[in-house]
């Protein structure tokens, strides 16, 4: 029987790695399908960012209640993970609580017990805190929760992924529960843990009527539960907007470091405006031809702008503070990174099998109206908690569309003309760009 469980644990564990590396290696491929950009400068403020931001939820905290029961659930899914070392033994060896034996032989049973309180604590943090967001995404229905954007696969994912983690705390309680009767019983397989507060408090009742056979499997069903729950887990969230849970680590440390609201100048038109200038010599110039200008496409866009979509946690804190959105326009910048995603996964196939699906990222997914209705702001960028940028992708669409295809709207193209005749958005030369000053003179 224990053979079988090493085997079948093995099986497991093996199909699991196999599923999630395949994901991991095709969201890295799709990312890279991106066009360069070199974000290695200044390492020590990257990783200062990165430690402020993604591991300590700086920009969070803006609304307090909401960010302390995030943080309670960040953490407790980590330290509750720290057991699942000793399940991964338990595993391999088909033993049960291998490392309570071992410390029970090295008379450190008390640590042990101190260190399942606490895991245990961490659980029903994470089962209440859960509990507070499925009410308050459900009953309450918080605005920003929905929008055209939310259909129902995004708040479906919403719900299960908090679901699944009460289910995944609760094994644990109804395990160690079990457990601990066990040992009451002194059946000699379940070593001494010693008190475990909160499963001896919530769920030891309803199990102390059972039979030690029914208990048995009560506690061997948690235990596989949870371990293939941890497993599925890591699986479902390459899928769901939860990635950010390990994208925020890489995405903060690759923010923009640039002040906020300064725009990256297109490297193309600066050339050519240096040349009119003379600033630039021309025959020092590189001639690499210029493919495209602005991004029509996924593949348009630089690897940044990929793992940011990809990053995206749905919470719509941008959109809740984007004035464009709040005045009625079309435009919503999580639709934007939203859209990019699906357009990545949906590109990122075809190209794995070589294939031009006809489609874009421009037209297709994201229509001219919600680019032309971005103001610029930045709020979008300053709102998200793990450093997305959806104004650089909204940006490099809207110059596609103005300097590849000449559907700016009819204002912008007037300013254009202007700048480019009169070096100003107003219709009137240079000469007279300071008139308005003669009246002053006079007076």
């Amino acid at each position: 029987m224990i053979l079988l469980q090493q085997i079948l644990f093995l099986l497991i564990v093996a199909v699991a790695v196999y599923l999630l590396l395949r994901r991991i290696l095709r969201i890295r491929k799709n990312i890279l399908l991106g066009q360069d950009e070199d974000r290695s400068d200044q390492p020590a403020k990257r990783w200062r960012s990165m430690l402020l931001v993604a591991f300590g939820q700086k920009k969070m905290f803006k609304k307090p209640i909401p960010a302390l029961l995030h943080v309670l659930i960040y953490i407790g899914f980590l330290v509750i993970n720290i057991e699942g070392i000793e399940f991964i033994l338990d595993g391999i060896t088909g033993q049960h609580r291998t490392i309570a034996s071992a410390f029970q032989e090295i008379n450190l049973t008390r640590f042990y017990t101190i260190t399942l309180n606490i895991f245990e604590f961490m659980a029903v943090a994470v089962i209440l805190s859960c509990v507070f967001f499925l009410i308050r995404r459900n009953i309450f229905k918080i605005k920003r929760f929905s929008g055209g954007e939310m259909t129902n696969w995004p708040k479906l994912d919403a719900n299960l992924i908090l679901i699944f983690e009460i289910l995944l705390m609760f094994a644990i309680i109804t395990m160690n529960a079990a457990d601990q009767i066990l040992q009451e019983r002194n059946v000699a397989e379940y070593p001494t843990t010693g008190l475990m507060f909160f499963s001896d408090f919530i769920a030891s009742p309803f199990y102390r009527p059972l039979s030690t056979e029914i208990l048995i499997i009560v506690e061997r069903s948690a235990w596989w539960f949870h371990i293939i729950g941890i497993l599925a887990f890591a699986v479902y969230v390459t899928y769901s907007k939860h990635l950010h849970i390990i994208l925020a680590f890489p995405n903060t440390y690759f923010a923009n470091l640039e002040p906020a609201g300064k725009i990256k100048n297109m490297p193309e038109v600066t050339r050519e405006v240096n040349i009119m200038l003379g600033i630039a010599a021309t025959e020092n110039l590189e001639t690499t031809e210029i493919k495209r200008l602005g991004a029509k496409d996924v593949s348009d866009l630089t690897w940044k702008n990929l793992m940011d979509a990809y990053t995206c946690t749905e919470c719509g804190r941008c959109t809740a503070e984007c004035p464009a959105n709040l005045t009625g326009k079309k435009l919503s910048p999580r639709k934007i990174m939203m859209d990019t995603r699906d357009r990545l996964e949906e590109f990122g196939a075809h190209a794995a099998k070589n294939e031009n699906d006809g489609k874009s990222l421009l037209g297709d997914y994201i229509s001219k109206e919600e680019i032309f209705a971005c103001t610029s702001c930045n709020a979008c960028v300053e709102a998200c908690p793990v450093a997305i940028d959806p104004l650089s992708i909204i940006l490099q669409l809207r110059r596609f569309m103005s300097m590849e295809e000449s559907s700016a709207p009819a204002e912008w193209n007037s300013m254009f003309s202007n700048i480019e005749t009169s070096s100003s958005p107003w219709k009137f030369p240079p000469s007279e760009r300071f008139s308005w000053a003669d009246d002053l003179k006079k007076e």
